[in-house]
Protein backbone atom coordinates (compact mmCIF):
# COMPACT_ATOMS: atom_id res chain seq x y z
CA UNK A 1 0.00 0.00 0.00
CA UNK A 2 2.96 2.18 0.11
CA UNK A 3 3.87 2.15 -3.17
CA UNK A 4 0.20 2.48 -4.40
CA UNK A 5 0.09 5.91 -2.28
CA UNK A 6 3.56 6.95 -3.78
CA UNK A 7 2.61 6.05 -7.39
CA UNK A 8 -0.80 8.17 -6.76
CA UNK A 9 0.97 11.19 -6.03
CA UNK A 10 4.34 11.13 -7.29
CA UNK A 11 4.41 8.59 -10.84
CA UNK A 12 1.73 10.71 -13.29
CA UNK A 13 4.77 13.60 -12.83
CA UNK A 14 6.37 12.10 -16.02
CA UNK A 15 3.11 14.29 -17.14
CA UNK A 16 3.37 17.27 -15.75
CA UNK A 17 4.71 18.41 -12.41
CA UNK A 18 3.26 16.63 -9.60
CA UNK A 19 0.91 14.06 -10.03
CA UNK A 20 -1.52 15.37 -12.36
CA UNK A 21 -2.37 15.17 -16.48
CA UNK A 22 -3.55 18.85 -17.09
CA UNK A 23 -4.41 17.61 -20.50
CA UNK A 24 -7.90 15.86 -20.89
CA UNK A 25 -9.10 17.35 -24.13
CA UNK A 26 -8.31 18.07 -27.49
CA UNK A 27 -7.75 21.88 -26.84
CA UNK A 28 -5.93 21.63 -23.89
CA UNK A 29 -3.38 19.09 -25.93
CA UNK A 30 -2.92 21.92 -28.99
CA UNK A 31 -3.11 24.58 -26.64
CA UNK A 32 -0.98 23.21 -23.69
CA UNK A 33 -4.15 23.83 -21.56
CA UNK A 34 -4.11 27.50 -22.03
CA UNK A 35 -7.51 27.07 -22.76
CA UNK A 36 -8.89 28.78 -19.36
CA UNK A 37 -10.03 32.12 -20.37
CA UNK A 38 -10.86 32.15 -23.66
CA UNK A 39 -12.72 28.32 -23.71
CA UNK A 40 -15.67 28.36 -25.73
CA UNK A 41 -15.74 24.62 -26.38
CA UNK A 42 -17.61 21.62 -24.34
CA UNK A 43 -14.06 21.08 -22.29
CA UNK A 44 -15.38 24.70 -20.34
CA UNK A 45 -17.37 22.36 -18.21
CA UNK A 46 -13.79 21.36 -16.85
CA UNK A 47 -11.42 24.22 -17.26
CA UNK A 48 -13.48 26.73 -16.52
CA UNK A 49 -17.30 26.16 -16.50
CA UNK A 50 -17.39 30.40 -15.41
CA UNK A 51 -17.43 30.51 -19.62
CA UNK A 52 -20.47 27.88 -20.17
CA UNK A 53 -22.70 31.24 -19.30
CA UNK A 54 -20.83 32.62 -22.42
CA UNK A 55 -21.41 30.28 -25.36
CA UNK A 56 -23.77 29.71 -27.29
CA UNK A 57 -27.33 28.57 -26.26
CA UNK A 58 -26.99 25.05 -27.44
CA UNK A 59 -25.84 21.92 -25.84
CA UNK A 60 -21.88 20.84 -26.88
CA UNK A 61 -20.80 17.37 -26.66
CA UNK A 62 -16.94 16.48 -27.11
CA UNK A 63 -15.75 12.76 -27.02
CA UNK A 64 -11.87 12.29 -26.87
CA UNK A 65 -9.28 9.73 -27.49
CA UNK A 66 -5.50 10.25 -26.08
CA UNK A 67 -2.36 8.54 -26.78
CA UNK A 68 0.29 9.20 -24.12
CA UNK A 69 3.71 7.32 -24.77
CA UNK A 70 6.26 7.57 -22.02
CA UNK A 71 10.08 7.18 -22.96
CA UNK A 72 12.17 4.90 -21.19
CA UNK A 73 13.56 6.78 -18.91
CA UNK A 74 17.92 6.42 -18.28
CA UNK A 75 19.00 6.07 -14.67
CA UNK A 76 22.96 6.08 -15.07
CA UNK A 77 25.63 6.05 -12.29
CA UNK A 78 28.84 4.11 -11.21
CA UNK A 79 28.68 1.09 -12.59
CA UNK A 80 25.01 1.29 -13.30
CA UNK A 81 22.88 2.42 -16.80
CA UNK A 82 19.17 1.19 -16.50
CA UNK A 83 15.87 2.27 -18.84
CA UNK A 84 12.45 2.03 -17.65
CA UNK A 85 10.50 0.15 -19.86
CA UNK A 86 8.71 2.22 -22.46
CA UNK A 87 4.94 2.54 -21.71
CA UNK A 88 1.76 3.50 -23.85
CA UNK A 89 -1.59 4.55 -23.07
CA UNK A 90 -5.30 5.03 -24.35
CA UNK A 91 -6.78 7.43 -22.46
CA UNK A 92 -10.69 8.33 -23.11
CA UNK A 93 -12.70 11.89 -21.80
CA UNK A 94 -16.27 12.97 -22.19
CA UNK A 95 -17.55 16.79 -21.93
CA UNK A 96 -20.48 18.07 -21.55
CA UNK A 97 -22.32 21.46 -21.60
CA UNK A 98 -25.55 21.76 -21.42
CA UNK A 99 -28.39 24.53 -23.07
CA UNK A 100 -29.35 27.62 -20.80
CA UNK A 101 -31.91 26.40 -18.27
CA UNK A 102 -33.82 28.59 -16.10
CA UNK A 103 -30.86 31.42 -16.57
CA UNK A 104 -28.51 28.97 -15.83
CA UNK A 105 -25.79 26.37 -17.72
CA UNK A 106 -24.66 22.80 -16.64
CA UNK A 107 -21.37 21.04 -17.64
CA UNK A 108 -20.18 17.43 -16.77
CA UNK A 109 -17.06 16.09 -17.48
CA UNK A 110 -15.36 12.44 -16.66
CA UNK A 111 -11.42 12.74 -17.28
CA UNK A 112 -8.15 10.47 -16.26
CA UNK A 113 -6.63 12.84 -14.00
CA UNK A 114 -3.76 11.14 -13.40
CA UNK A 115 -2.50 7.54 -14.26
CA UNK A 116 0.37 5.52 -15.65
CA UNK A 117 2.33 2.51 -15.17
CA UNK A 118 6.10 2.87 -14.02
CA UNK A 119 8.09 -0.32 -14.74
CA UNK A 120 11.92 -1.33 -13.92
CA UNK A 121 13.39 -4.71 -14.45
CA UNK A 122 17.08 -4.18 -13.55
CA UNK A 123 18.24 -3.19 -9.44
CA UNK A 124 18.45 -1.16 -8.08
CA UNK A 125 15.60 0.23 -8.97
CA UNK A 126 13.02 -2.88 -8.27
CA UNK A 127 13.70 -2.49 -4.79
CA UNK A 128 11.21 0.52 -4.62
CA UNK A 129 9.98 0.89 -8.13
CA UNK A 130 9.51 -2.78 -9.96
CA UNK A 131 6.05 -1.73 -10.96
CA UNK A 132 3.95 1.14 -10.26
CA UNK A 133 0.37 1.22 -12.18
CA UNK A 134 -2.62 3.48 -11.54
CA UNK A 135 -5.95 4.19 -13.42
CA UNK A 136 -8.28 7.04 -11.99
CA UNK A 137 -11.09 8.82 -13.17
CA UNK A 138 -13.18 12.21 -11.94
CA UNK A 139 -16.23 12.65 -12.68
CA UNK A 140 -16.98 16.61 -12.53
CA UNK A 141 -20.61 17.83 -12.71
CA UNK A 142 -21.00 21.88 -12.28
CA UNK A 143 -23.45 24.62 -12.53
CA UNK A 144 -22.59 28.13 -14.06
CA UNK A 145 -24.20 31.50 -13.19
CA UNK A 146 -24.78 34.93 -14.98
CA UNK A 147 -24.22 38.16 -12.70
CA UNK A 148 -24.92 40.86 -15.20
CA UNK A 149 -23.73 40.68 -18.71
CA UNK A 150 -20.07 40.37 -18.22
CA UNK A 151 -19.21 38.36 -15.29
CA UNK A 152 -19.98 34.84 -14.54
CA UNK A 153 -19.33 32.29 -11.51
CA UNK A 154 -19.10 28.78 -11.62
CA UNK A 155 -19.28 25.85 -8.66
CA UNK A 156 -18.17 22.13 -9.50
CA UNK A 157 -17.76 18.72 -7.26
CA UNK A 158 -14.98 16.55 -8.11
CA UNK A 159 -15.13 12.76 -7.22
CA UNK A 160 -12.07 11.04 -8.12
CA UNK A 161 -12.12 6.94 -7.92
CA UNK A 162 -8.43 5.68 -7.94
CA UNK A 163 -6.81 2.37 -8.50
CA UNK A 164 -3.72 1.42 -8.45
CA UNK A 165 -1.33 -2.26 -7.88
CA UNK A 166 2.32 -2.12 -6.94
CA UNK A 167 5.01 -4.70 -6.78
CA UNK A 168 8.74 -4.21 -5.68
CA UNK A 169 11.32 -7.05 -4.84
CA UNK A 170 15.07 -7.24 -3.65
CA UNK A 171 16.93 -9.92 -2.25
CA UNK A 172 15.47 -9.47 1.37
CA UNK A 173 12.06 -7.54 0.83
CA UNK A 174 9.50 -7.81 -1.21
CA UNK A 175 5.85 -6.50 -1.78
CA UNK A 176 2.88 -7.11 -3.44
CA UNK A 177 -0.19 -4.55 -3.16
CA UNK A 178 -3.93 -3.07 -4.53
CA UNK A 179 -5.78 -0.21 -3.12
CA UNK A 180 -8.26 2.10 -4.31
CA UNK A 181 -10.41 4.94 -3.02
CA UNK A 182 -13.32 7.30 -3.87
CA UNK A 183 -12.92 10.88 -2.50
CA UNK A 184 -14.09 14.22 -3.31
CA UNK A 185 -13.29 17.89 -4.10
CA UNK A 186 -14.78 20.98 -5.35
CA UNK A 187 -14.29 23.56 -8.15
CA UNK A 188 -14.70 27.17 -8.71
CA UNK A 189 -14.09 29.44 -11.31
CA UNK A 190 -14.82 33.32 -12.06
CA UNK A 191 -14.82 34.90 -16.06
CA UNK A 192 -14.92 38.78 -16.46
CA UNK A 193 -15.53 40.04 -19.57
CA UNK A 194 -14.96 43.89 -19.71
CA UNK A 195 -15.13 44.23 -24.19
CA UNK A 196 -15.71 41.91 -26.73
CA UNK A 197 -11.42 41.13 -27.17
CA UNK A 198 -11.06 40.74 -23.22
CA UNK A 199 -11.29 37.49 -21.01
CA UNK A 200 -10.08 37.39 -18.00
CA UNK A 201 -10.63 34.35 -16.01
CA UNK A 202 -9.84 32.91 -12.25
CA UNK A 203 -10.31 29.28 -11.58
CA UNK A 204 -9.84 27.32 -8.32
CA UNK A 205 -9.40 23.46 -8.10
CA UNK A 206 -9.66 22.56 -4.36
CA UNK A 207 -7.57 20.21 -2.69
CA UNK A 208 -8.26 16.13 -2.61
CA UNK A 209 -7.16 13.98 0.44
CA UNK A 210 -6.83 10.02 -1.05
CA UNK A 211 -7.98 7.62 1.66
CA UNK A 212 -6.79 4.69 0.05
CA UNK A 213 -7.81 1.36 1.27
CA UNK A 214 -6.72 -1.76 0.54
CA UNK A 215 -4.96 -5.23 1.12
CA UNK A 216 -0.86 -5.47 1.15
CA UNK A 217 1.56 -8.75 1.16
CA UNK A 218 4.85 -8.06 2.76
CA UNK A 219 7.60 -10.01 3.35
CA UNK A 220 10.69 -9.23 4.63
CA UNK A 221 13.52 -11.81 5.69
CA UNK A 222 11.75 -14.41 6.75
CA UNK A 223 8.46 -12.91 7.71
CA UNK A 224 6.00 -12.51 5.12
CA UNK A 225 2.20 -11.16 6.26
CA UNK A 226 -0.80 -9.78 4.20
CA UNK A 227 -3.16 -7.32 6.14
CA UNK A 228 -5.34 -4.52 5.34
CA UNK A 229 -3.61 -1.19 4.59
CA UNK A 230 -4.34 2.78 4.74
CA UNK A 231 -2.83 5.77 4.01
CA UNK A 232 -4.41 9.55 3.05
CA UNK A 233 -2.60 11.38 0.92
CA UNK A 234 -3.01 15.02 -0.48
CA UNK A 235 -3.50 16.21 -4.01
CA UNK A 236 -3.09 19.87 -3.89
CA UNK A 237 -4.89 22.67 -4.35
CA UNK A 238 -4.52 24.76 -7.78
CA UNK A 239 -5.38 28.09 -8.48
CA UNK A 240 -5.40 29.74 -12.56
CA UNK A 241 -5.13 33.51 -13.54
CA UNK A 242 -5.61 33.26 -16.95
CA UNK A 243 -6.01 36.64 -19.71
CA UNK A 244 -6.76 36.50 -23.19
CA UNK A 245 -7.28 39.03 -25.92
CA UNK A 246 -8.61 38.49 -29.44
CA UNK A 247 -7.36 40.55 -32.66
CA UNK A 248 -9.63 41.85 -35.77
CA UNK A 249 -7.97 38.78 -37.46
CA UNK A 250 -9.85 36.47 -35.02
CA UNK A 251 -6.30 35.05 -33.85
CA UNK A 252 -6.29 34.44 -29.47
CA UNK A 253 -3.19 35.01 -27.47
CA UNK A 254 -4.02 33.36 -24.34
CA UNK A 255 -1.58 33.34 -20.71
CA UNK A 256 -1.98 31.41 -17.72
CA UNK A 257 -0.31 31.59 -14.71
CA UNK A 258 -0.59 28.42 -12.89
CA UNK A 259 0.42 27.64 -8.87
CA UNK A 260 0.07 24.62 -7.34
CA UNK A 261 0.10 24.00 -3.61
CA UNK A 262 2.38 21.26 -3.07
CA UNK A 263 3.75 22.78 -0.23
CA UNK A 264 1.51 20.86 2.52
CA UNK A 265 3.04 17.18 1.14
CA UNK A 266 4.99 16.86 4.21
CA UNK A 267 5.31 13.24 3.69
CA UNK A 268 3.42 9.96 3.83
CA UNK A 269 2.25 7.95 6.77
CA UNK A 270 1.50 4.23 6.63
CA UNK A 271 -1.47 2.43 8.63
CA UNK A 272 -1.24 -1.15 8.26
CA UNK A 273 -3.58 -4.17 10.22
CA UNK A 274 -3.11 -6.88 12.27
CA UNK A 275 -1.02 -9.77 11.43
CA UNK A 276 1.81 -7.55 10.37
CA UNK A 277 5.41 -8.66 11.99
CA UNK A 278 6.94 -5.21 13.89
CA UNK A 279 10.09 -5.54 12.25
CA UNK A 280 8.02 -5.66 8.67
CA UNK A 281 5.74 -2.74 9.86
CA UNK A 282 8.79 -0.77 10.74
CA UNK A 283 10.29 -1.49 7.59
CA UNK A 284 7.23 -0.91 5.04
CA UNK A 285 5.62 1.50 8.00
CA UNK A 286 7.77 4.09 8.78
CA UNK A 287 6.92 7.85 7.53
CA UNK A 288 8.52 8.58 4.53
CA UNK A 289 9.28 12.52 4.49
CA UNK A 290 8.80 14.61 1.25
CA UNK A 291 8.60 18.13 1.46
CA UNK A 292 7.77 18.73 -1.51
CA UNK A 293 7.21 22.88 -2.79
CA UNK A 294 4.65 25.30 -4.52
CA UNK A 295 5.25 25.55 -7.88
CA UNK A 296 4.64 27.79 -10.71
CA UNK A 297 3.69 26.87 -14.28
CA UNK A 298 3.61 29.21 -17.17
CA UNK A 299 1.33 28.43 -20.36
CA UNK A 300 1.09 30.56 -23.52
CA UNK A 301 -1.68 29.77 -26.33
CA UNK A 302 -2.44 30.80 -29.60
CA UNK A 303 -5.66 30.50 -31.55
CA UNK A 304 -6.43 31.27 -35.21
CA UNK A 305 -9.60 30.72 -36.43
CA UNK A 306 -10.68 30.23 -40.13
CA UNK A 307 -13.46 29.96 -42.09
CA UNK A 308 -14.32 26.21 -41.21
CA UNK A 309 -10.18 25.10 -40.11
CA UNK A 310 -9.24 26.33 -36.38
CA UNK A 311 -5.27 26.25 -35.78
CA UNK A 312 -3.88 26.38 -32.63
CA UNK A 313 -0.17 25.93 -30.85
CA UNK A 314 1.22 26.46 -27.26
CA UNK A 315 3.98 26.15 -25.22
CA UNK A 316 4.30 25.24 -21.62
CA UNK A 317 6.93 25.71 -18.83
CA UNK A 318 6.68 23.57 -15.77
CA UNK A 319 8.59 22.82 -12.42
CA UNK A 320 9.42 19.71 -10.48
CA UNK A 321 8.00 19.74 -6.74
CA UNK A 322 10.26 17.67 -6.09
CA UNK A 323 13.51 18.50 -3.75
CA UNK A 324 16.47 16.70 -4.79
CA UNK A 325 16.88 15.25 -1.14
CA UNK A 326 13.19 13.05 -1.98
CA UNK A 327 13.68 11.84 -5.62
CA UNK A 328 14.03 8.06 -6.36
CA UNK A 329 13.29 5.54 -9.05
CA UNK A 330 9.21 5.93 -8.60
CA UNK A 331 9.64 9.65 -9.41
CA UNK A 332 12.54 10.42 -11.62
CA UNK A 333 11.24 14.14 -12.09
CA UNK A 334 12.31 17.45 -13.25
CA UNK A 335 11.67 20.94 -14.40
CA UNK A 336 9.74 20.72 -18.10
CA UNK A 337 9.48 22.66 -21.58
CA UNK A 338 6.39 21.45 -23.27
CA UNK A 339 5.16 22.64 -27.23
CA UNK A 340 2.47 21.37 -28.97
CA UNK A 341 -0.08 22.25 -32.03
CA UNK A 342 -3.46 21.30 -33.32
CA UNK A 343 -6.27 22.30 -35.53
CA UNK A 344 -10.11 21.70 -36.19
CA UNK A 345 -12.02 21.24 -38.69
CA UNK A 346 -15.66 22.11 -38.61
CA UNK A 347 -17.80 19.64 -41.14
CA UNK A 348 -21.44 21.41 -40.62
CA UNK A 349 -23.31 23.26 -38.19
CA UNK A 350 -23.29 20.04 -35.81
CA UNK A 351 -19.87 18.86 -36.03
CA UNK A 352 -16.53 19.09 -35.84
CA UNK A 353 -13.16 17.16 -35.40
CA UNK A 354 -10.04 17.74 -34.48
CA UNK A 355 -6.42 16.69 -34.25
CA UNK A 356 -3.44 18.02 -31.72
CA UNK A 357 -0.49 16.34 -30.10
CA UNK A 358 2.21 17.57 -27.40
CA UNK A 359 5.34 17.04 -26.96
CA UNK A 360 7.03 17.56 -23.41
CA UNK A 361 11.31 17.64 -23.21
CA UNK A 362 12.24 16.81 -19.71
CA UNK A 363 15.70 18.23 -17.85
CA UNK A 364 17.93 15.94 -17.26
CA UNK A 365 18.52 15.52 -13.44
CA UNK A 366 21.09 14.63 -11.42
CA UNK A 367 20.27 13.37 -7.77
CA UNK A 368 22.75 12.94 -4.72
CA UNK A 369 20.79 12.22 -1.87
CA UNK A 370 22.28 9.42 0.36
CA UNK A 371 19.59 7.24 -1.47
CA UNK A 372 20.65 7.88 -4.99
CA UNK A 373 24.09 9.40 -6.60
CA UNK A 374 23.40 9.53 -10.52
CA UNK A 375 21.36 10.80 -13.17
CA UNK A 376 18.19 10.40 -14.86
CA UNK A 377 17.33 11.68 -18.55
CA UNK A 378 15.35 11.02 -21.37
CA UNK A 379 11.99 11.45 -19.36
CA UNK A 380 10.26 12.80 -21.98
CA UNK A 381 6.47 12.27 -22.89
CA UNK A 382 4.12 12.47 -26.29
CA UNK A 383 0.62 13.08 -26.53
CA UNK A 384 -1.65 12.83 -29.24
CA UNK A 385 -5.41 13.82 -29.17
CA UNK A 386 -8.15 13.06 -31.41
CA UNK A 387 -12.03 14.42 -30.52
CA UNK A 388 -15.37 14.72 -32.20
CA UNK A 389 -17.59 17.72 -30.82
CA UNK A 390 -21.68 17.86 -31.26
CA UNK A 391 -23.87 20.36 -31.38
CA UNK A 392 -27.09 19.95 -30.45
Amino acid sequence: MRNITLFLMLGSALFAGGYKIPETSLNSVALSAANVAHVSSADAAYYNPANMVFMKNESVMEANLMYIGLSDVNYRAAGIDIDSKKENFVVPSLHYVSHEIGGARFGLSVVSPAGLSKRWDDAPAIYSAQEFSLQSVEVNPSVALPIGDKIAVALGIRAIYSEGVVRSSSPIASRDMEGDSIDFGYNLALSYKPISELELALTYRSKVNLSIDGDATLSYLANSSTSSASVSVLVPALLNVAVAYTLESETTFEFVYERNFWSEYKELDFNYGEGVNPVTNVVFGTPIVKNYRDTDVFRFGITQKLQKLTLMGGVVIDESPAPDATLGFELPDSDSVSFSFGSRYQINEKINIGLAALYSIREDRAVSNGTLDGEFSNANVLMVSSALEYKF
